[in-house]
């Protein structure tokens, strides 16, 4: 039994050592199976985007361009229904619903392979409707516990690695003779064992603890009422949060999607490897960034430390783009920077600032909602850049918009991180600690 809390003491000082090495052998095991589990999901996910597709158009529009946008639209479908299925799913279901949506979504990678162009391109918009769930699924394994920005920090460090190297997976399928309609498909299959064992390493996660609950609030399935009181409650604060997640998700999709020919466009063609070596750092910079985070206690001082980290990714941004164009990055470095720029805040809303928003209003809620709302703007804003824009035209074309809306995204999140730091430093909210009567 946990040493009883006090007002003097702190959850983490109540547990006795041996308490401690279990709690670290626990998360050493979360944190594996959260980070194999959705680094297996991106092979279902972005392997086709390391082909060209040359030789296919469609409406006057490039075939992967059509294929991006397929795909990001069942993505963004998928944000939108995970506002409700994500906020009220049981954990019971858990697990069973995260094999089944990656299931659904080999099976959409399989009819890509056998259908023919461009009637095909509809398989990505049924492979981006179930994976689009997939994050909800397992970041409620993680939240509302002492340790959940350094659980989700990892959880996102997946995303970060995966989306290179299953990028550099589908270039060496590419170049083993795998046809391009097929890659996706088998770059899938390679990754469905490991998928399933770390599944079942997820379904083994115990509840969060009473002294997790004490430290973080407990976490509920939400009803309608439920969303609609908390949107009614902190709108105004979390409506600028949304735009600044948007204008992130937006130019971070866009170096996702059309790195080769963001790379191209720089006068550096990328090799399989290169996926792999500027995703690493930009990866490792995030997870020391957003994951130290967890050491404040305070649940109050931790959300605006965290908008403090999203201003200087976004100060970053500024600074790699001001520096390209001044001839003083060579396309490595601007990658790079670029990328932890935009990974600083974005990763930062999965880790902390609707973690801790929760905490510290203590209102009845869960991570999967806020998420899913505004995943699902940011994706909704992507779309529409998509078909807005022909992409595929010339590699000049993507460099050109990722500039763009790289200098629109540093203007309008910092205003927008200014307006909502100002509403919630104004907002009186509780702290970290409930009662100790309710903590035993």
């Amino acid at each position: 039994m946990p040493a009883e809390l006090t007002d003097s003491t702190t959850p983490d000082e109540a547990m006795p050592p041996a308490s401690r090495l279990s709690e670290l052998a626990s998360a050493l095991w979360v944190v594996s199976a959260a980070f194999g589990c959705y680094f297996c999901m991106y092979a279902f996910r972005k392997p086709f985007t390391a082909a060209s597709y040359p030789d296919t158009m469609l409406w006057g529009t490039g075939f992967k361009t059509v294929l991006v946008t397929a795909q990001v639209a069942g993505y963004m479908v998928s944000k939108f229904i995970g506002i409700k299925v994500i906020s009220e799913m049981p954990p019971q279901r858990r697990a069973v619903t995260l094999l089944g949506l990656i299931l659904t979504a080999e099976a959409a990678l399989i009819l890509f392979g056998l259908l023919p162009r461009p009637w095909n391109a509809a398989c990505l918009f049924l492979n981006g409707l179930p994976l689009g769930m997939v994050f909800g699924l397992v970041l409620s394994f993680l939240e509302g516990r002492r340790l959940t920005e350094a659980l989700t920090a990892g959880l996102c460090v997946s995303f970060i690695l995966s989306d290179g190297i299953t990028k550099s997976v589908g270039s060496w399928l590419l170049s083993r003779g795998v046809p391009e309609d097929w890659m996706p498909a088998v770059a899938g299959g390679l990754f469905l064992s490991p998928l399933v064992v770390c599944v079942w390493m997820l379904a083994r996660i115990s509840a969060p603890s009473k002294l997790d609950i004490a430290a973080r609030s407990e976490r509920s399935v939400m009803s309608r009422e439920d969303r609609r009181r908390l949107l009614s409650r902190y709108g105004l604060g979390l409506l600028p949060l949304i735009v600044v997640y948007l204008l992130v998700t937006v130019v971070r999709s866009v170096r996702a999607d059309f790195a080769p020919e963001i790379w191209t466009g720089l006068g550096s063609p990328a090799v399989p490897a290169t996926f792999t070596r500027t995703e690493m750092w930009v990866a490792l910079g995030v997870l020391l960034v957003n994951g130290a985070s967890v050491l404040i206690r305070d649940n109050r001082r931790a959300f605006f430390a965290s908008l403090i980290v999203c201003g200087l990714g976004i100060a970053l941004l500024g600074l790699s783009l001001a520096a390209r164009a001044a001839g003083q990055l060579s396309a490595d470095h601007f990658m790079i920077l670029i990328g932890l720029g935009l990974y600083l805040p974005y990763v930062a809303f999965h880790t902390t600032i609707f973690e801790r928003l929760l905490a510290m209003t203590r209102d009845r809620g869960n991570l999967g909602f806020l998420m899913y709302l505004a995943d699902a703007i940011g994706y909704l804003g992507y779309v529409a850049v998509m078909f807005s824009r022909n992409l595929a035209a010339v590699s000049d074309g993507v460099v050109s918009l990722l500039i763009t809306a790289g200098w629109l995204t540093v203007s309008l999140s910092t205003l927008c991180l200014i307006a909502s730091a100002c509403y919630f430093l104004q907002l009186k909210t509780g702290t970290a600690a409930i009662p100790a009567e309710q903590a035993a």
